[in-house]
């Protein structure tokens, strides 16, 4: 379908108006399949915003890997949940900033011109967990863009009024839009689930990763020490720039990671592997780990929990190599560590990290920064795994410079991986 960009950097309305239609980049459940055919150009309605709503006129956008699985529908397609049989059309888009453009009834704190950035998790304010647990525990919780639709590849998106936060004066709106899944995952990870304070040591896996340069930012701010775990020493030196006291190469210790199909003697070996890793790590940080910061999983998992001192914690949010973990429990129970899981964050930990980056104390690190007309291709990219890092496209933003109003360090420029 034959879509007009012309005006994409031009505001078509006045604020507090939307207009009837917009360009979208959609998924839809008759072509799932690679991102760069799945994801099409269209224009679509756009969003009225409901009772406690937003519609925010997107400025850019954060390309995260959850838009990939939407695209191939893996695990599970999308289309079966949240509101896109009402819609019929999933708009992915996890990260973004923007403008407030207009707002729904109820909504008392965000008024129509105020620049934000957007957090990605949604619950129903009718959830009691929402008012006194914590709203990841409620029912209702979704992740926004990829659990429901109307995300921020798009020129408007929809959010809850409690998903915004304050844009950062001193960043520009690539660099407001690159950091927030990531980084507000790690946040509650390390300052809230695992509670790391000064003068703790932390173990950090794919150190130079999405998760990881955050991770290290956060240890630094919370006068924490970590150790990295990294591919390659080039990653190693980022690493140590971002303030990790050290770094290991996890080719050195290839023969520590577990498949899951060992007999008992390659079981006996794998384990001398890593002993000596947890040596090594042991001599970096000058004592065992208080924490490790897990998102790998079943090839790292039993190595973690052997690492980890007598009353650490395993603090984990993912298992990009495997979800199936078995380990020596002895190094479990018999030390009396915990094991501790964590999804993504609520909006007061989105805020008091969003503050952190506010302050200068926490940088996004950002790789590619691309045009409008590239997100299926950028997905693709990402698919096939030749991306190097965090990409932001351009939406209503001409420039990748274009919004910073105020002093301060901007984003890392870098290559980043596992």
């Amino acid at each position: 379908m034959s879509v007009d960009l012309t005006d994409l950097h031009t505001a078509r309305t006045a604020p507090g108006e939307l207009p009837a239609t917009m360009s979208a980049w959609a998924i839809r459940e008759d072509r799932l399949g690679e991102p760069e055919d799945a994801i099409q150009l269209e224009t679509v309605d756009v969003p009225q915003p409901g009772a406690f709503e937003v519609v925010v006129r997107v400025m850019a956008a954060g390309v995260n890997f959850n838009n990939v699985w939407a695209a191939l529908g893996q695990p599970v397609s999308v289309f079966k949940y949240g509101d896109h049989p009402e819609f019929g059309h999933h708009i992915g888009g996890s990260d973004a900033s923007g403008i407030v453009w207009k707002v729904g009834d109820g909504v008392t704190r965000w008024k129509v011109g105020d620049e934000v950035v957007i957090h990605c998790n949604q619950a129903s304010y009718e959830d009691v967990e929402v008012h006194g647990l914590d709203p990841m525990a409620a029912p209702s919780q979704k992740i926004w863009a990829y659990e429901t639709t109307w995300g921020s590849f798009a020129e408007f998106c929809k959010v809850q009024a409690q998903q915004l936060l304050p844009k950062p004066a001193h960043l520009s709106w690539a660099e407001a839009a690159s950091y927030g899944l990531t980084y507000f995952t790690a946040y509650r990870m390390l300052m809230d689930r695992a509670a790391i304070k000064a003068g703790d040591k932390v173990l950090i896996w794919g150190a130079a990763g999405g998760l990881g340069v955050f991770a290290i930012q956060l240890c630094l701010a919370a006068g924490a020490e970590c150790v990295g775990v990294v591919s390659s020493d080039e990653k190693g030196e980022l690493v140590k720039e971002l303030g990790a006291v050290g770094y290991i190469n996890r080719n050195d210790f290839k023969g520590m990671m577990r498949t899951g199909d060992e007999t008992p003697e390659q079981e006996k070996e794998r384990f001398g592997h890593s002993r000596a890793f947890s040596k090594k790590v042991k001599e970096l940080l000058g004592d065992a780990p208080d924490v490790v910061f897990e998102h790998v999983g079943k090839a790292t998992f039993p190595t973690s929990v052997f690492t980890v001192k007598p009353f650490g914690k395993v603090v984990i949010c993912g298992a990009t190599s495997g979800y199936t973990l078995d380990f020596d429990v002895r190094y479990l129970w018999m030390k009396q560590k915990e094991i501790i899981g964590s999804h993504f964050a609520n909006a007061y930990q989105c805020m008091k990290a969003n503050a952190l980056i506010a302050e200068g104390k926490v940088k996004p690190v950002l790789w590619k920064t691309v045009g409008f007309e590239e997100t299926a291709n950028v997905h693709q990219l990402m698919r096939d795994n030749k991306h190097s890092g965090k990409i932001a496209i351009l939406v209503g933003a001409k420039t990748e410079d274009e919004g910073r109003t105020g002093e301060g360090p901007g984003a890392i420029k870098g290559e980043i991986g596992v």
